[in-house]
């Protein structure tokens, strides 16, 4: 079973952090229903409802909804939406409610799509009372999630080896903190950790190690380590000579990513490229970075391998 992210190690809740996460475009789809006499709902087509037309001003409710779900729900995160749309279908005995609402955030917003259906149905409810007073709000559901990591278009996983490059991890005087949160993050999604190894900076097998795990049949190859300026940081200019060609657009968003946590970031040496059929990626060994980069590239990467396999923008 999944911990749960809104509780810490504590148990004291607490609001998810979403500073490293990329934004992207997302959209969630949500419905409700409301019963209600038929007499009731011809009522509300003829817009014949005391209170005016129930219908327009239940959209307008569940719009305004949507756009202050985070001052409802406590650990709701404040989204700029880009869209919201209510749709109402009238049938027999009752009002089927459908929002759907598209952000370009770091964050989903399935929340927002489920709270305005439930305050568009409150809205029918209220303006319909006097009429009817055996209304009854039904079921409210998500329909459909897109986007983030649940996006439809990264359902492949490679098979993933971890390099880490550094003196002291080798020695023994420092823990390969980078090299375990490489692979727990690619674990957690989804991905086969199919090898892992750990090499002094400059190592002379580095660039036996990645041959070799390329005929082995690991598909996306990590580094961390050896991307600096220090004499002994060649990390970089073994695995160049070894591409087929370059990822700039990676080597650009890892490089934006950074600089937005940390301005020096801009002095690591980070690389991305096609091997074969196999990608590499070369990241800095700090565990901010690793962080970051994982951010990066956490689902975006998956979908190189669809477009690898001649399946193209989906």
């Amino acid at each position: 079973m999944k911990k749960l992210s809104h509780i810490d190690k504590q148990g004291n809740a607490k609001m998810v952090d979403i500073s490293n996460k990329q934004k992207s475009f997302r959209i969630a789809k949500a419905c409700a229903t409301i019963s209600m006499n038929n007499d009731t709902i011809s009522l509300i087509q003829s817009n014949e409802i005391p209170k005016g037309n129930v219908f327009t001003t239940a959209k307008i409710a569940g719009i305004q909804a949507a756009k202050r779900t985070s001052e409802l729900i406590p650990f709701c995160h404040q989204l700029q939406l880009s869209h919201i749309d209510i749709a109402f279908f009238p049938s027999n005995n009752r009002i089927k409610i459908i929002s759907t609402v598209k952000t370009k955030e770091a964050t989903g917003v399935e929340m927002e799509a489920i709270t305005s259906v439930s305050v568009a149905a409150i809205t029918i409810y209220d303006m319909c009372k006097a009429v009817d007073k055996l209304m009854k709000i039904g079921e409210i559901a998500l329909l459909e999630k897109k986007g983030g990591k649940s996006g439809h278009l990264d359902s492949y996983r490679p098979k993933v080896g971890i390099i880490t490059m550094s003196d002291g991890v080798v020695s023994g005087d420092r823990e390969n903190i980078s090299g375990k949160i490489l692979a727990e993050k690619f674990r957690s999604a989804g991905c086969e950790i199919k090898e892992e190894i750990s090499l002094e900076d400059g190592s002379r097998i580095l660039e036996k190690t990645i041959k070799s795990w390329i005929n082995s049949g690991t598909e996306l190859i990590i580094s961390t380590g050896g991307t600096g300026l220090g004499p002994r940081d060649l990390t970089i200019p073994i695995v160049e000579r070894l591409f087929d060609y370059r990822l700039h657009g990676v080597e650009q968003a890892l490089h934006s990513n950074g600089r937005k946590t940390v301005t020096t970031a801009c002095l690591s040496r980070l690389a991305a490229g096609v091997i074969k059929q196999t990608i590499m990626i070369c990241l800095p060994g700090s565990t901010g970075a690793v962080k970051d980069g994982s951010s990066v590239l956490i689902p975006m990467i998956f979908h190189a391998f669809h477009m690898m396999k001649g399946e193209g923008h989906k």
